[in-house]
């Protein structure tokens, strides 16, 4: 009986403990050469970006040895495990072409680099800030904190603007003042109020065009440069210096009305 127990525990007791250790010791050094990885990208001074996707590289790969490392412990053969996860393998690929060209869009990304973490880019058809590009989608996050997973064949498919490559974006703001209006006049008012926000930039500064005669104003543009981050708020703040820079100097901004007229009773 004795010998019954102890061959049952070396049997199938002991490899299954050792398999159950080896698969614990892979997911925490999986964990731990994700990190390693990263640090090692970030010190290399590789772009975010890709230092997470090297991370998540590594932890897979470590995990992906543990298994078969743990297979071997409970008497399985590697060689032809590793032969049958290869057919599995292409059957899966197969199966899953437009993931893999996914996986494969996001190793071009990174690869090119057309934008990094933090950067604020249009894609697939949205625009947000980059939070994350993973191994089969990049996550955005919009102005109004809406999170959008994109698949990246359909980034690298397509056209990306990248709104904060070149550190500054230009502004602009429309607006009509009424004819008779000095000219001159108005575009020195309008100059002057897009140069009194704080956030918009001195250099390559504020931009004034006579855009239009409109139906009823004389349509002006003002165009101005600001940080990358700062447009969506200072281009409310311009609109209300160009407000009150028009009123303080009396000069008339129209606008629409409507003339009802009563017919003669009959």
């Amino acid at each position: 009986m004795e010998s019954q127990i102890a061959e049952f525990m070396s049997v199938w007791i002991h490899p299954l403990a050792e398999a159950a250790l080896l698969i614990a010791a892979g997911f925490w050094g999986s964990g731990l050469a994700g990190k390693i990885a990263v640090r090692m990208a970030r010190n290399a001074k590789l772009s975010e970006a890709l230092a997470r996707f090297l991370g998540q590289a590594a932890r897979y790969l470590v995990l992906a040895v543990a298994f078969i490392t743990a297979a071997s412990a409970v008497g399985l053969e590697t060689t032809s495990l590793v032969a049958l996860l290869g057919s599995a393998g292409i059957a899966v690929g197969l199966a899953l072409q437009g993931s893999l060209s996914h996986f494969a869009s996001g190793v071009m990304l990174l690869l090119f680099r057309p934008f990094d973490i933090d950067d604020r880019i249009t894609a697939g058809g949205h625009t947000g800030v980059v939070q994350e590009v993973g191994l089969f989608a990049t996550t955005l996050t919009t102005p109004t904190h809406e999170t959008i997973f994109i698949p990246n064949g359909t980034i690298s498919g397509g056209s990306i603007v990248n709104h904060t490559r070149r550190g500054v974006l230009r502004g602009s703001v429309t607006v009509g003042v009424a004819y008779g209006a000095d000219v001159e006049a108005v575009m020195a008012v309008l100059k002057q109020a897009a140069e009194s926000v704080d956030a918009v930039l001195d250099d390559p500064g504020v931009g004034i065009a006579f855009a239009d005669l409109g139906a009823s104003s004389l349509d002006f543009t003002v165009f101005f440069h600001v940080p990358p981050t700062e447009l969506f708020a200072t281009t409310g703040s311009v609109r209300k210096a160009i407000y009150d820079g028009l009123n303080d100097a009396g000069i008339d901004i129209p606008y629409q009305t409507i003339m009802v007229q009563q017919a003669a009773a009959g």
